[in-house]
């Protein structure tokens, strides 16, 4: 695996590798008809959507990493909701 797939498997960097996940296996279930995996994909974009807020406010405040780690993104996540 390459370095780059590797850390876009790596939970500390990518908050979305469950719906990352989740879309490919609706693709591979459903021959790739997008239509047919809306919904995941739509989730996918929340996710992404959603933690780059959280970055972007990080940044601002200068907290340092950008990005919370799994552990802290699990807590904020419970915060919410």
């Amino acid at each position: 695996m390459s370095r780059h797939a590797q850390k876009l498997r790596d939970h500390d960097i990518n908050p979305c590798v469950a719906e990352t996940d989740a879309t490919t296996k609706c693709l591979d279930e459903n021959n790739y008809k997008k239509d047919m995996c809306t919904a995941y994909f739509l989730k996918y974009k929340n996710c992404r959507k959603f933690w780059h807020a959280i970055m972007m406010q990080r940044r601002r405040n200068g907290v340092k990493p950008e990005m919370p780690s799994a552990d802290e993104r699990k807590k904020i996540l419970e915060s919410v909701g």
